[in-house]
């Protein structure tokens, strides 16, 4: 039945840091953070120390742990606590990434709108609800049928769509506003501002919660981690290096954005075409923007291609373990979850009908932007609180990567301030933002508590109905280190050997 599945290929570090990088960066985040001038460097930097690197460090070890156990979040929270918030956490990773789609394929399409050389059509064009609608199904299904063919082709594709899409327009920004400045331009921004944000404001305070999105799914590559080479190596440097690349295109890029749009006019959709348009005019080559418009394009095609690979895989190595129907397990010749992937579209068509009832595209996504964030913070809540009780429950297992060479004081600092911004994070979501227009705030909060509500408890019915049957004849899922029944010893004792050939295998290759 499995002859006929093509090897997956293996991941380099290069390729692993821009798949790292395109599923965390999005440049269509920074006109949200410009609005708060010098200030929005305070919200990276702080976003940044009780985030992003709490979630990579974090990530790092658990992966390096567990390096050829399968099912990413369900194996890390499952090893703690066991099947049911193990099951949760996957879950909660695919369902946010599916709701995410839209909002990120959105700015695809609002990318795609100024290819045009008359700009003010443009606009208009970028917030036509009906091209939204279709733009961002065609993009998504694009990204499902690339997908399809396996991962040698996402990470191809994620590493070609990350450098021409992400990296190259963020550093080109960064030039146009040095450049700019230096060449006599005037700055919208008040670049002598103070550094810390005014906390009076609870509302500046409460958009810019929406900023632990920005840095959200260091950890998704963990799911891949059997197709990296050397991953008790690879993975942990392809992390970091991921992580310092992130950080610097965020912050400087917001200036470069700040720098050219006055606050008053930024809108979190368009700003950025906008940006680059104002700075192309300003050198006289606003013939460059439709390349820029299909660049960036072409790097959301490559960051939902990492997404729509990376949860839904997690969820079919955790479904063939017998936690969903047979359905859901099923693959094309090329051994991808193609129902699953299947489902996850129709999901995803589903939300883009949102579009005709809320006030704007703006209100729109930002609405989805916080139900993701709701969904995805309690995925790390349970995250941050599995990798500091595994200190205890397996605390004599090996771990290549490890926060703190002595004791659990580090991890405790570490797991405990990622707990803590994650919290934080989670209740100022609820909040809406007052800078945008969101009509009815009864709308708000009933989408997201409504949505909140029905996403957490759906996979506790799922495993309600659990049946013996749906466990896959050909499953190779590792066993958990706690089912202590001799034929889970004896699989987990022949995974780790198979691991342990392959991986000198690997090494000696390199």
């Amino acid at each position: 039945m499995t002859s006929n599945i093509k090897p997956a290929a293996k991941l380099g570090v290069f390729t692993l840091v821009i798949m790292n990088v395109v599923a965390v960066v999005s440049l269509r985040g920074l006109p949200a953070e410009a609005e708060y001038g010098i200030s929005s460097a305070f919200y990276y930097l702080f976003a940044a120390l009780v985030f992003l690197i709490p979630v990579s460090l974090v990530a790092a070890e658990l992966a390096a742990m567990f390096p050829y156990q399968q099912g990413g979040m369900f194996r890390w929270v499952g090893e703690a606590f066991g099947r049911k918030p193990g099951f949760l956490a996957i879950w909660l990773q695919w369902i946010e990434s599916t709701i995410w789609f839209p909002t990120v394929l959105t700015f695809g399409a609002v990318s795609l709108a100024f290819i045009g050389m008359d700009h003010v059509a443009d606009s208009h064009l970028a917030a036509n609800k009906t091209y939204t609608i279709v733009v961002v199904l065609a993009i998504y299904w694009l990204a499902t049928l690339i997908s399809m063919k396996g991962l040698g082709w996402v990470g191809k594709v994620s590493k070609v769509g990350g450098i021409v899409g992400t990296i190259i327009p963020a550093g080109l920004l960064v030039v146009l506003g040095v450049v700019y400045l230096c060449t006599g331009g005037h700055a919208e921004m008040n670049l002598h501002g103070s550094f810390l944000p005014d906390f009076s404001n609870f509302d500046n305070v409460v958009l810019a919660a929406s900023i632990f999105l920005f840095y959200a799914g260091m950890e998704m590559s963990g799911i891949h981690v059997r197709d990296v080479k050397n991953p008790t190596v690879n993975y942990p440097k392809a992390v970091f290096l991921g992580a310092l690349i992130t950080v610097a295109i965020f912050v400087l890029g917001t200036f470069a954005l700040g720098v050219i749009i006055p606050a008053k006019d930024i809108n979190l959709v368009q700003s950025l075409l906008v940006g680059f348009d104002n700075y192309f005019a300003y050198f006289h080559a606003n013939w460059v923007t439709p390349v820029i418009a299909v660049a960036l394009a072409f790097g959301v095609l490559a960051g939902v291609l990492t997404w729509v690979a990376g949860p839904s895989k997690g969820v079919f190595a955790v479904g063939q373990a017998g936690y969903l129907p047979p359905f859901f397990q099923k693959t094309n010749k090329s051994g991808v979850q193609k129902n699953i992937l299947l489902i996850q579209g129709l999901a995803v068509t589903v939300l883009a009908s949102l579009f005709v009832v809320m006030p704007s595209v703006e209100s729109f996504y930002q609405i989805l932007s916080q139900l993701t964030v709701l969904l995805y913070l309690i995925a790390y809540l349970l995250m941050f609180s599995a990798a500091i009780y595994l200190r205890y429950s397996m605390k004599d297992a090996k771990r290549p990567f490890r926060i703190g060479r002595k004791g659990n004081w580090l991890m405790w600092l570490v797991g405990g301030v990622g707990f803590a911004g994650s919290l934080l994070a989670f209740v100022l979501s609820f909040f809406p933002p007052d800078q945008i227009s969101m009509g009815s705030n009864t709308v708000w909060f009933s989408v997201l508590i409504a949505g909140v509500v029905i996403f957490v408890v759906a996979p506790f019915i799922i495993l309600h109905f659990r049946k013996p049957s749906w466990v896959a004849k050909n499953s190779d899922f590792v066993p958990f280190h706690w089912e202590k029944d001799a034929d889970a010893q004896a699989r987990l004792a022949a995974a780790e050997a198979e691991y342990e050939a392959k991986n000198k295998q690997d090494q000696s290759s390199d």
